[in-house]
């Protein structure tokens, strides 16, 4: 699976180099918006920002770069293998399944290239504008969005209106290889110059759709979206049956967080081609999204015999992961490092791995494939974020503060924008950890703008870091769509800053259920239950959350060992 940081599976990303005309614009505008936002400014107190408790877990937290395709004669992982270990036990003892999920999906990408700085840019100028008025916050994200939908509306115009552009050959202009190994912004540009000549070209339109997907995940811009819906919309009507439009749109819903369409897109793709790798993946990240986790088992099984691979490895590992089989799932992690050929994958799958291994508080290990990854791809975000999370966990607080600004300079996200949040608040300096909230408030606003549902990232980023009662209804809102181990979590935790502990209990429960090791849900889950007069529990889960992963958050940790120590003393 996709790695662990919010909700849908990258495909491969490059680094584009930027139109210098779209980025003179975006400058231009933001400073115009500034200016007006300084002559409008209110003398009124700060208002706190709501921020995210990070995607600590979960197959969408940190997103990486996803290999392009299969290995070439990639032998399937496991033949005639069943879908899971039967019997594996879960990390707690006596815990049931988790509930299958049910209802409506949906809910909430790498280097900065001088198209993302503007963009940046703009996104902290309206978080810095909302912690002064509320007011002028909203008017600020507003503005900016029109700045970021204009800038992508020019790439979807070029294509609709006779500008002259150059035509480059077809075979260039629409081979998915050119957007996954070269640079994506010449390739958008070449399609778009292709598609003026060959407007009925439904591949044309349906790569470019998976192309503004990309753009989006590798600048962090939403805003790409629904240029890319409006292109798979055009590839459909053209031909209405073409799997590559329908895997294509399986791909965005999954990147909006909408997963029953995902799941309902890729089942179509795949009745005209069975074979169709990306509807294929993207089928099992829709069912693992929604919860319903011995489907997305099987699903992963028939994705493993019909096209082994490195898409496909990553995502068996991950669906094992989630049941507590880690040693399956390293075996199978590394099975495919040992394939990767490409900078790209190699970098993406060392990335997964050092992720696997940090979960389980083996932060050597993590430091030593974070570095794996960063040598074959040095501007590899992910493998920045895991390795400045790494070191903050061993103790290197400087270093992990240094690798987290640059990330978020580069790609301001929820996971990282808390993170390094949290580590401004552990060293005493909570004006710079505000600061970082705020930014996730505005990417929030953005997201929503552009059709993401961000139900679960508000869940998180308010339930410790803003407005409680706003965190309790999204985490309520997103547990009504898909039950999975990190809603169960994300629900479980508002409601126990919300002060409803005992309504907490059952969901902080379930988000241990399946096994899968999380020290924070184990943390909460003590937290919770010590609440509750579950003292014995409390200090069971404690222990075990240390045990596992000791620095698990820059925070969490701290007020768990205190809590621990706490109990202890009372005994």
């Amino acid at each position: 699976m996709a790695a662990r940081t919010n909700d849908s599976a990258p495909e491969n990303e490059e680094h584009g180099k930027a139109s210098g005309a779209i980025a003179d614009e975006r400058v231009a505008a933001v400073r115009r918006v500034g200016a007006a936002r300084r002559r409008k400014r209110s003398e009124r107190p700060l208002a706190r920002p709501a921020s995210a408790d990070e995607a600590r877990s979960g197959p969408t937290g940190v997103q990486g770069a996803e290999p392009s395709g299969g290995v070439e004669g990639a032998k399937p992982l496991v033949e005639g293998a069943k879908p899971l270990v039967e019997g594996a036990k879960p990390l707690v003892e006596g815990a049931k399944p988790l509930e299958e999920g049910t209802g409506k999906g949906g809910g909430g990408g790498k280097t900065a290239s001088p198209t993302t700085q503007p963009r940046i840019s703009a996104v902290r100028r309206a978080a810095a504008a909302g912690r002064r008025s509320r007011v002028l916050h909203l008017a600020g994200c507003a503005a900016l969005l029109a700045v970021a939908l204009t800038a992508g509306s020019i790439a979807l115009g070029a294509a609709r209106d006779n500008t002259g552009q150059s035509v480059v050959p077809a075979s260039a202009a629409v081979s998915p290889g050119l957007l996954a190994t070269g640079d994506l912004d010449t390739g958008i540009a070449s399609l778009q110059s292709h598609l003026h000549d060959q407007p009925r070209d439904f591949s044309g339109w349906a790569t470019l759709g998976l192309a503004y997907i990309e753009q989006a995940r590798t600048k962090g811009d939403p805003s790409r979206y629904p240029q890319a819906e409006q292109s798979f919309k055009r590839s459909l009507s053209l031909k209405a049956d073409n799997d590559q439009a329908l895997a294509g749109r399986a791909a965005l819903a999954a990147a909006r967080h909408d997963f029953e369409d995902a799941l309902k897109y890729a089942e179509q793709a795949l009745k005209v081609n069975p074979y169709s790798e990306r509807a294929l993946c993207t089928r099992v990240d829709a069912l693992v999204e929604l919860g319903r986790y011995a489907d997305a088992s099987k699903a992963a099984d028939t994705a493993d015999d019909r096209r082994p691979g490195i898409p496909v490895f990553t995502r068996y590992a991950y669906v094992h992961e989630l049941r507590g089989d880690v040693r399956t799932a390293e075996r199978v992690l590394e099975q495919a490092l040992s394939s990767a050929v490409s900078p790209g994958d190699i970098a993406y799958v060392a990335t997964q791995i050092g992720q696997l291994a940090w979960n389980q508080g083996d932060y050597d290990t993590a430091l030593t494939h974070y570095a794996r990854a960063l040598a074959a791809d040095e501007n590899y975000v992910p493998a920045l974020e895991g390795r400045a999370r790494a070191q903050a966990a061993s103790g290197d607080r400087a270093g992990a503060l240094k690798g987290l600004q640059d990330v978020v300079s580069r790609y301001p996200l929820p996971g990282p924008l808390v993170e390094l949040g949290e580590l401004y608040a552990a060293a005493g300096d909570q004006v710079k950890a505000d600061d970082q909230y705020a930014l996730v408030d505005a990417w929030t606003a953005l997201a929503r703008a552009n059709g993401v549902n961000a139900d679960l990232d508000t869940a998180l980023a308010a339930t410790d870091h803003g407005d409680k009662a706003s965190a309790l209804r999204a985490a309520r809102a997103e547990w009504e769509r898909r039950h999975t181990v990190h809603t169960a979590d994300a629900l479980a935790w508002a409601l126990h800053v919300n002060g409803r502990d005992e309504e907490a209990l059952p969901y902080a429960r379930k988000a241990t259920a399946t096994g899968y090791r999380s020290a924070a849900f184990l943390y909460h889950r003590g937290v919770i239950e010590r609440a509750t007069g579950h003292t014995e529990d409390a200090r069971e889960h404690l222990r075990a959350a240390l045990k596992l992963n000791p620095g698990f958050s820059p925070l969490g940790a701290r007020e768990a060992r205190t809590a621990l120590k706490d109990l202890e003393a009372a005994k």
